[in-house]
């Protein structure tokens, strides 16, 4: 178990991205302005094919504004629910800042390339900078980051942990919603129960900073997250038997996510746009599935 000092967590801005109900996060250690943003957002609206930077130049405004000095760009897994800005952000940051994603993340892209015909291994190849194994650790100036594998959501998830403060992505939520969906390919509610088993043993003080929020009616504003202590009420006395069978019959309520497939398209290509044609034009690929005789 990670034990960390009350002085080793860093100073955490948080960043709602509306539509997609996604949290954003900048991480910076105060004393030397190096900061690391968490799962940045690439705005897409489907119906017209609009690709936009809005939430990620938001993002850039205020790390201009506080002089902060980005070195990395972290993600916790391949979303399907959103695109990702590294790319963007990465190459308007300048400097030597790199992105990092868990290293079972080639089991993501072995799994989707093929479905949307990125068949030359060079699409994939280095698609990130860094690929985090269990365990791994990384200082952001004088604080020390702990990466932990996370799976369940998807095999290659990760969280961060920085001092008293954990930033969960698609695992855990608050506790008034829940957890993250575990049936994506790859996905297991077991392995998902004992990812979120893994989070509440943390000190009961940390902080489990959420990757998304989906305020439930009559409404309350989107929350960051909460403590150990308090997703401990929700989950401490659920066993695993009643918490896989609870998850498997919400899954099978879910429809897929509105952006899953350029989602999947961009993150497993660490933020790239799917390359263009002869013609110089851009396409998200949709596989066609159900009747074969039309």
């Amino acid at each position: 178990m990670y034990q960390p000092a009350a002085n080793e967590t860093p100073a955490i801005h948080s960043f709602f991205e509306n539509v997609t109900g996604t949290w954003q996060y900048v991480i910076v250690d105060p004393e030397t302005s190096e900061a690391a943003i968490l799962d940045p957002v690439l705005d897409y609206n489907p119906a017209s094919g609009a690709v936009s930077t809005l939430s990620a130049d938001k993002l850039l405004a205020f790390i201009k504004q506080n002089d902060l000095k980005v070195t990395r760009i972290l993600e916790t897994h391949a979303h399907a629910d959103h695109l990702t800005s590294s790319q963007y952000l990465k190459r308007h940051l300048g400097g030597s800042v790199s992105i990092g994603i868990g290293v079972r993340i080639t089991q993501v892209q072995n799994l989707f390339g093929p479905v949307y015909g990125f068949d030359n291994p060079q699409l994939l190849e280095s698609a990130f900078d860094v690929y985090f194994r269990d365990d791994e650790e990384f200082k952001l100036g004088k604080f020390t980051c702990k990466v932990v594998h996370l799976p369940g959501h998807t095999p290659d998830h990760i969280g961060y942990v920085f001092g008293k403060a954990i930033f969960t992505g698609d695992s855990i939520f608050n506790p008034d919603i829940g957890s993250a969906r575990a049936d994506f390919p790859g996905g297991d509610a077991k392995d998902l129960y004992k990812s979120m088993q893994r989070l509440i043993s943390f000190p009961q003080d940390a902080l489990l900073f959420v990757g998304h929020d989906y305020p439930p009616p009559p409404g309350r504003a989107p929350t960051t997250g909460a403590t150990v202590a308090e997703h401990r009420k929700r989950w401490e006395t659920k066993d695993e038997d009643d918490f896989v069978a609870w998850r498997r019959q919400r899954d099978a309520t879910l429809s897929a996510p509105r952006l899953l497939h350029p989602s999947l398209q961009v993150n497993i290509r660490g933020g790239r746009l799917p390359p263009k044609d002869e013609k110089g034009r851009m396409w998200f690929k949709t596989p066609v599935r159900g009747v074969n005789d039309l």
